[in-house]
């Protein structure tokens, strides 16, 4: 059993104690609160995630205290947000089953906010590019060593970019195109492949400055499918955020930063000034 699935099972026995406590059957507390029976079965046996609203109106047909309905929110908090370590996805496969896990949340979403501050995005990255980021990683504990199959998959996962009716928004730092992660002539042929892709009409590309005026600190990198779920990466480890004022925090926090950066004509002039300056030195 996973571990959110057990997470969800235990709130789920939680929730039945107070039904069992204030005396009522599961068609009898799904009546009072305008639910489907079976949803209360599903919540219960933690088949379905609770809502904020859900544990709310629970505990209110519950009679349950205020202290209670809190802890229980705290808890669910908890529940919305999925960690997973790299050691623990690696050892399931390497990097191409990470490239090919992915594509089905970019392909669903409408709209994909990206901010990355120190690596061009996967979508966005040539071959040869993500060839050294993966040979990067592959250096550290627990990575996968499957490097020329990772960039394969990777380069499957852009055909999504030209899809019409999407909406892919990129956000990156200026020192994120001067960092060498690769010879400066991969660095190059990078930028003009960021030249292409910002032509393509599904794509936005912003940059930050180095010397912008920011709104507040940068933080880590995140990608924001549409409302839904945020990817945060660590060192170590991914997190999926899924709870609503995670993903409005997120969501406000690239807004900031996109207003911050230079867009459009303007991030195209700087390509074009960072791919001239590798060049000449």
């Amino acid at each position: 059993m996973s571990e959110p699935h057990t997470g969800r099972l235990t709130f789920g026995r939680r929730l039945r104690a107070l039904r069992l406590d204030a005396g009522l059957a599961g068609k009898e507390l799904a009546a009072r609160l305008g639910w489907a029976a079976s949803k209360v079965s599903r919540l219960e046996h933690g088949r379905q995630t609770a809502t904020v609203d859900d544990v709310s109106a629970w505990v209110r047909v519950a009679g349950a205290s205020a202290a209670t309905r809190d802890e229980l929110l705290v808890d669910l908090r908890s529940l919305r947000i999925d960690y997973a370590t790299w050691r623990g996805q690696f050892r399931k496969g390497g990097f191409a089953r990470l490239q090919r896990a992915q594509a089905p949340l970019e392909a669903s979403a409408g709209t994909v906010r990206v901010f990355e501050p120190s690596i061009v995005p996967g979508l966005l990255q040539s071959s040869d590019y993500a060839r050294h980021v993966f040979r990067g990683l592959a250096r550290l504990p627990g990575r996968g060593r499957d490097i020329d199959e990772g960039v394969y998959a990777r380069m499957q996962r852009q055909e999504v970019l030209y899809q019409p009716g999407r909406q892919f928004r990129f956000l990156v730092t200026e020192a994120t195109l001067r960092w060498l992660l690769c010879p400066a002539g991969v660095l190059v042929e990078q930028l003009e492949r960021l030249l292409v892709l910002s032509a393509v009409p599904t794509v936005e590309l912003a940059i930050i400055p180095l010397d912008a005026r920011l709104p507040h600190m940068i933080w880590n990198g995140f990608w924001i499918f549409d409302e839904a779920v945020v990817l945060v990466e660590t060192v170590s480890s991914e997190l999926s955020l899924r709870d609503a004022d995670d993903v409005e925090i997120y969501t406000q926090f690239f807004e900031s930063l996109w207003q911050a950066a230079h867009r459009e004509e303007v991030a195209v002039a700087v390509l074009h000034r960072l791919i001239a300056q590798l060049r000449d030195g």
